[in-house]
């Protein structure tokens, strides 16, 4: 304090340092602002992912489409896209290709023809014993299903023509 100019205040704030000393001061803050810029930046991406996380539980397609819309707002900074994804994994779709899977498969099993494989599902039995070489007709009872199978398409189709030309369904 000795070498302080006569006209300099004889109190001096703690942060002002000697010539030639480090900063402290300095140091904390820069420590503080990168480590607040790294938490802030932490905190965004966790939000940014949000609609993600939430859709995960959900359906693949459902998942799929809003892992591109969040991308699409991360790159783009169109935050329309990032509120599209959020509502759309608030929103449960419903599952409509299940019942017209299972609907055409019956119609399909009603007309006689056989089902496709869904590519979706493990093969069948069918499926690995045509691999092996083993087909169905060699299975006892196989010509009575396919019996059984038209004689049932006959009656639904005389059923319908007959209800045609009463005019209409359920007209005893």
């Amino acid at each position: 304090m000795s070498d302080l100019h006569p006209d300099a205040p004889h109190h001096l704030p703690g942060f002002i340092t000697a010539p030639g000393d480090t900063d402290t001061l300095m140091v904390g803050v820069g420590i503080f602002l990168i480590g607040a810029v790294l938490m802030v930046g932490i905190f965004y991406l966790h939000l940014h992912s949000l609609p993600e996380r939430m859709a995960h539980k959900s359906q693949k397609f459902q998942f799929e489409i809003v892992a591109v819309l969040c991308l699409l707002a991360l790159f783009t900074h169109n935050h329309l896209f990032w509120v599209i994804g959020l509502f759309l994994a608030m929103i449960d779709l419903p599952d409509f290709s299940s019942p017209l899977r299972r609907i055409a498969g019956s119609v399909e099993k009603m007309a006689g023809v056989p089902p496709e494989e869904d590519p979706t599902e493990p093969p069948s039995e069918a499926a690995a014993h045509a691999a092996n070489g083993v087909s169905d007709a060699t299975k006892p009872g196989a010509a009575k299903i396919a019996l059984k199978t038209t004689a049932a398409v006959d009656e639904i189709k005389s059923k319908i023509q007959r209800d045609l030309k009463r005019g209409g369904p359920g007209n005893a």
